[in-house]
């Protein structure tokens, strides 16, 4: 141990206590030894530090700060040095509020476009997610501020989050669902990771050995800190015997009590206990030792910018008819949609920024050589229809030119603690699209959503950008696309499908009941669409530019592969080059092609270069599960270079000898995943790939303490479905208003244990469970734990804060 002078002089209590935090966002100090609290924030895209004391769930209000695009926007940029400078800036405003650790980037799978949290995630793809996510880190840890890549691991839905069971195979779990926190971990390094609120093949993720004690620390060899998800702790000893070292938010003192008796018992080791403290002592130690040297300002006007070229690296041209794009000098336009008004930059929930400045189009438009005829709304952003704002909007498409068209999904669509049902945009956006598509038919249309929708009506639309969610400065970078003052060099980091039927999970996402079956295995977003040649409206990797390339000259070296890239187009511009491997068509299953490599390039108009991407560890592995290891098959290769997954401009062949000896599969019993036709894998098929019978995910009986809120229309007791009710209407009615409640939402979906571990030690796991007896029935057994538990509760807070205080 590191620190084991200071841990000599601590007591058991203070031992205890230290791995639970004080309160939302600080872990707790220990003034008697000097070891001062470290303070958490949220940041995937912007600092969310609240103004003042956090309440309860850490929603309400924050300071301001910089609202970059989401990932999900950044994602497309596939640039990994605009991550790096992103996340410098994000560590430079963390280090000017205090801010030591923040709780970022998101990390999870694409599994499905209806999640709703998406827009916080970069990629269907774990390679291209953990380098862009590597260099956010190395960006923010710069500034002497942690980094905290969420969440560990599994997390790919809302619906019920913290008590659903992720069931999943070993292989799919390496491959795709862990591979970008591995490369976040090695080559970011990641000096805390958040663990996710959801089981993981029946283990909670905080208190999973094979994930925190097998894999991250044993086989990573991450020697960070691991925070759990604010009300993700589930049993407290077994997470730290796990390696779990800080319990957010406040759990009060209840959560230390159980460590003293469990080390008591004999349950938990003092050594586990102790190696916790440890590793946490030495985070808190490191974060603080140089407060001095810390920045208090930062340049607001030069973050604004760098929002502004952030999102003008991400915006992605999907079409461009008779070369529309870009528009010319004086061209008369009609700028028409609610989101030039007020512009749709951010997901909703615990990622949502206070910006400093927000732009929209109507007013930025004005500084660009452009002639507006006028802007219009053109359609409610609620849903309803208003013939007002549509026969205004087609009065002024009319007399323009072109029409500037801004749509897409609104704030109810996305936002954490839900998911989508469909994906489909708001329907009377989609009406007034293609009336003014009758009026005038140059219509540029420019989309704001944090996922993948549905288009069949792309049709009315000669041009069309996309900017995802493009954060505080996104309107000016979009009219400098627009006017080609910048050259669109987007290109997704996700599938668009025709339609959501098409998707690989469509017929197991959301999970049923407790389970959620990831029995799609490794067939995730394209390495499904491209290996069974499912149409798609939009592939992996694809976007437009005002310029076009040529790629030659494909040499397959031992370690890398070579070849020119010519800008043979007019403009100058960037290109996205893509390297995806095909494995032998043996006796292991695998999709067409994977990306294992990828370069944005500059050139100027006529320039050629000669690009080489390296191999790595990842290129032609897969995982075994009878050795439980990395291995490669032997046999031919194939090294495309495109500029989609789709899009392949060179091919060659390389072979590669084997390391396998054991092998794990047999075709015949796997015959839905040696076809990659995984859309209706049947339930013996999936357990030959699980290794064990699927779990039964059905409710049954009374309820538990682990169970949800929103799970008590099966209660027993009359009173706590009427409960459900009120709650049900109350989150309906926040949905027809077109916002999502977050507080509603995160009480709506938090288990009965959420109650002891959220609300600052007021109500302990025995009070949580004499609710839980209540609502199954047992009303008089449950209030007298309630109130007992309360009494008994308060008391040994007392109790136990008088011993931490040394009175």
């Amino acid at each position: 141990m590191k620190h084991t002078d200071i841990i000599k002089k601590m007591t058991i209590e203070e031992k205890a206590a230290i791995l639970s935090g004080k309160n939302v966002w600080q872990s707790r100090n220990i003034d008697r030894l000097g070891i001062p609290s470290i303070f958490c924030a949220d940041g995937p895209h912007g600092i969310r530090k609240q103004a003042r004391e956090g309440d309860h769930l850490g929603l309400n209000a924050s300071l301001p700060s910089t609202c970059f695009p989401t990932a999900a926007s950044i994602s497309n940029s596939w640039d990994m040095d605009l991550c790096r400078e992103i996340g410098e800036a994000l560590g430079e405003e963390a280090s000017a509020l205090d801010v030591n650790v923040l709780l970022g980037p998101g990390l999870n799978i694409k599994r499905s476009p209806l999640c709703g949290r998406n827009f916080e995630y970069f990629s269907e793809d774990p390679y291209l997610s953990g380098k862009l996510a590597a260099a956010y880190i190395k960006g923010i840890q710069s500034q002497g501020v942690y980094a905290c890549p969420k969440h560990f691991a599994v997390n790919s839905q809302e619906l019920r989050r913290m008590a659903m069971n992720s069931v999943v195979d070993e292989r799919t779990l390496r491959e795709i669902y862990l591979e970008g926190f591995e490369i976040a971990v090695k080559e970011g390094g990641a000096r805390s990771i958040m663990t996710s609120y959801n089981e993981v093949n029946g283990v909670y993720a905080n208190e999973n050995e094979h994930l925190l004690k097998d894999i991250l620390r044993g086989e990573w060899g991450f020697d960070g800190i691991v925070i759990t998800d604010w009300g993700g702790s589930n049993d407290h000893v077994k997470g730290v015997a796990a390696g779990s070292n800080l319990e957010m938010p406040s759990p009060g003192l209840h959560s230390a009590r159980e460590l003293i008796e469990a080390v008591e018992n004999g349950s938990l080791s003092m050594e586990a206990l102790e190696t916790n403290v440890d590793d946490l002592l030495e985070a808190v130690l490191d974060l603080t030792g140089s407060r001095e040297n810390k920045g208090k300002s930062y340049d607001k006007e030069g973050h604004h910018k760098l929002a502004q070229k952030a999102e003008e690296e991400s915006i992605v041209l999907l079409k461009n008819e008779d070369e529309l794009l870009p528009l010319k000098p004086r061209c008369k336009v009609a700028l028409i949609g609610d989101f030039a008004f007020t512009p749709r930059y951010q997901g909703a929930g615990s990622s949502l920024v206070n910006p400093i400045r927000v732009e929209n189009m109507e007013e930025m438009i004005k500084a660009y050589p452009l002639h507006v005829a006028g802007c219009a709304r053109g359609y409610s952003r609620g849903g309803k229809t208003d013939v007002t704002l549509r026969d205004e909007a087609l009065k002024l498409a009319a007399q323009a030119d072109v029409v500037l068209y801004c749509f897409g999904l609104d704030e109810i669509s996305e936002s954490e603690g839900m998911d989508r049902i469909h994906m489909g945009i708001p329907q009377n956006q989609i009406s007034l699209l293609t009336a003014l598509s009758e009026v005038n038919p140059n219509v540029v249309g420019i989309l704001s959503a944090g996922s993948a929708i549905e288009m069949p009506w792309q049709e009315c639309c000669k041009s069309l950008l996309h900017g995802y969610l493009g954060g505080e400065a996104g309107p000016s970078a979009m009219l400098r696309v627009i006017t080609g003052e910048v050259n669109p060099s987007g290109r997704l980091s996700e599938t668009y499908p025709l339609r959501y039927e098409d998707t690989p999970a469509y017929r197991y996402f959301p999970g049923a009941e407790r389970c959620s079956q990831y029995r799609e295995g490794i067939y995730v977003g394209y390495r499904y669409y491209d290996t069974v040649k499912v149409k798609v409206q939009y592939p992996f990797g694809y976007g437009l530019s005002y310029t076009t390339f040529s790629y030659k000259n494909l040499e397959v070296l031992e370690n890398e592969v070579r070849f020119t890239l010519t800008n043979t187009g007019r403009a100058d511009g960037k290109e996205v080059v893509q390297l995806y491997v095909g494995g032998p068509k043996g006796r292991i299953f695998r999709p067409e092609k994977e990306l294992k490599g990828f370069k944005k390039v500059f050139l100027k108009a006529g320039e050629s270069k000669v690009i080489s991407i390296p191999f790595d560890d990842k290129t032609f592995r897969y995982w075994n599960r009878l050795t439980n290891r990395f291995e490669v098959e032997g046999g031919v290769y194939s090294i495309f270079i495109g500029a989609n997954v789709a899009d392949i401009r060179l091919l060659q062949t390389v072979t590669r000898e084997g390391t396998t000896e054991d092998w794990p599969y047999k075709a015949e019993t796997l015959k839905s995943y040696y076809t990659g036709r995984i859309s209706q894998v049947p339930e013996k098929e999936f357990e030959t790939l699980l290794g064990h019978p699927v779990p039964e995910g059905k409710w049954s009986g009374d309820l538990s303490i682990n169970d949800a809120l929103c799970q008590m229309y099966y209660a027993k007791s009359p009173l706590a479905r009427l409960v459900w009710r009120i709650l049900t209407g109350l989150k309906n009615k926040s949905e027809e208003k077109g916002k999502p409640d977050l507080n509603l939402l995160f009480i709506y979906n938090m288990p009965f244990r959420g109650i002891a571990k959220m609300t600052g030690g007021a109500v302990s796991m025995d009070m949580a469970e004499g609710m839980v007896l209540a609502v199954n029935g047992h009303f008089f057994r449950g209030m007298r734990r309630i109130i007992g538990g309360y009494f008994a509760n308060a008391k040994a807070n007392r109790a136990y804060e008088k011993k931490l205080s040394g009175k």
